[in-house]
């Protein structure tokens, strides 16, 4: 089977503390927010946190 193509997002594999999976299902549960689009706002949030500033990968795209 041959994998979708992504036009707007870039597959990665990572992994999380055991403890934080069910938490992390429970709030996308919860929000019915899908785990990609919460996934998008902690990285944000992340990068923020770092003063990383995210207009400076958008123009090197």
């Amino acid at each position: 089977m041959t994998e979708p193509f992504l036009k707007n997002r870039t597959r990665f594999t990572s992994s999380l503390k055991n403890e934080l999976v069910p938490l992390f299902n429970q709030l996308a549960g919860q929000t019915r927010i899908p785990k990609t689009n919460l996934l998008d706002e902690a990285i944000e949030d992340l990068l923020k946190k770092h003063t990383v500033e995210l207009s400076q990968n958008k123009q090197k795209n």
